[in-house]
């Protein structure tokens, strides 16, 4: 098993099969007497009886909640119902939530703990690779609204990762490919050795390895920046133009990782023109996604695109900051005036 610590507060737990003995896990950390499971419909099928079991196990009394899957579930409205249902529990402050699924579950779980009665105590088990190397690591929760993506939301660490591997056995292709969107954006930003691993290694190989890179990495950003004020606007490459797509499609279209992908290869393209890139790197970024399976580019006008990103978290006033790389590994923050947004992004016209 592997461990990393975030912050003295938590630890992230990786280990195949750690799922079965979650309720051990947990008991370990925490003194609570009821625990209340938030998973959505697809996962339930696949894992609520054995984290249910395991948790009974451990001599904790166990409610279920479970909504929707999709990214179009991911509402203020969900999250009120979430906590409805912890308050017809009778969760005390000494009890905790279980987030059990996705990037969507544990950001809505999580937030859901950090707002009722003014915060209990929550776990992450990530089930999607997206969720494992990057959603469920950093205390980020939240949900969207019709404007933007993670509008809503509040800063609120997790008692305790558990990462299980085993879980990516049930994933179509299309989830997969979408938790290597991020996989990638950890290589291009902080990892040359991560991004030319995957460009010559097989598809998915040595993904226990992978996860645990993108979580020792994400970690330590957190580290040195948990409230976002600088560094870890890093772990946003490709998220301004990303979540622009995801709004435009109004959160039915392309996932998170692939639309961070074409953003990726976007903002690069552009940068590249404008000498702020260093040339080619971009065309890696597209030939590595097409590895995986994954677009690169949109049908979207960059003006329809600098449009839809002007709600992003990002934004300042009236200035906009947009993570670029120099190069593979380096990343770094560039700041834009709103109003040229637009013009930069048609600079690799």
């Amino acid at each position: 098993m592997k461990s990393i610590n975030v912050l003295n507060k938590y630890n992230i737990l990786i280990k195949r099969g750690i799922i079965n003995s979650c309720g051990e896990e947990i008991k370990k950390i925490s003194k609570a007497n009821t625990a209340a499971i938030v998973t959505d419909d697809n996962v339930a099928k696949h894992y609520l009886d054995a984290v249910t079991a395991s948790l009974e196990g451990a001599g904790f009394k166990v409610f279920s909640f479970i909504f929707p899957h999709g990214e179009e579930n991911k509402t203020i409205e969900t999250v009120m119902k979430m906590v409805e249902f912890f308050a017809e529990c009778g969760l005390t402050r000494s009890d905790i939530a279980v987030a059990l699924g996705g990037g969507v579950c544990g950001d809505m779980c999580g937030f859901a703990a950090a707002i009722y009665l003014r915060s209990i105590s929550f776990v992450q088990i990530p089930t999607s690779l997206l969720a494992q190397v990057d959603s469920s690591v950093g205390g980020k929760t939240g949900c969207d609204l019709k404007v933007g993506k993670n509008l809503v939301g509040a800063f609120h660490h997790p008692s305790l990762v558990l990462i299980d591997p085993d879980t990516l056995s049930t994933l179509d292709e299309k989830y997969m490919a979408d938790g290597m969107g991020e996989i990638i954006k950890y290589g291009c930003i902080r990892s040359k050795g991560l991004f030319e691993k995957l460009e010559s290694g097989e598809k998915y190989a040595d993904i226990d390895e992978i996860i645990y890179e993108c979580v020792k990495i994400k970690a330590d950003i957190v580290e040195t920046d948990f409230m976002e004020r600088n560094e870890r606007m890093l772990l946003n490459f490709g998220h301004t133009v990303g979540h622009a797509i995801e709004k435009l499609d109004n959160f039915s279209g392309l996932s998170h990782g692939m639309a961070v992908g074409v953003g990726m290869v976007a903002l690069s393209k552009a940068a590249e023109a404008k000498g702020l890139t260093k040339v080619g790197v971009a065309e890696k970024i597209e030939k590595l996604l097409e590895k995986y399976g994954m677009p690169t580019e949109t049908d979207y006008e960059k003006e329809i695109i600098a449009n839809a990103a002007m709600n992003d978290k990002k934004r300042r006033s009236d200035s906009l900051n947009i993570i670029l790389i120099k190069d593979i590994g380096e990343g770094y923050i560039y700041k834009t005036e709103c109003d040229k947004f637009g013009d930069f992004l048609k600079g690799a016209e």
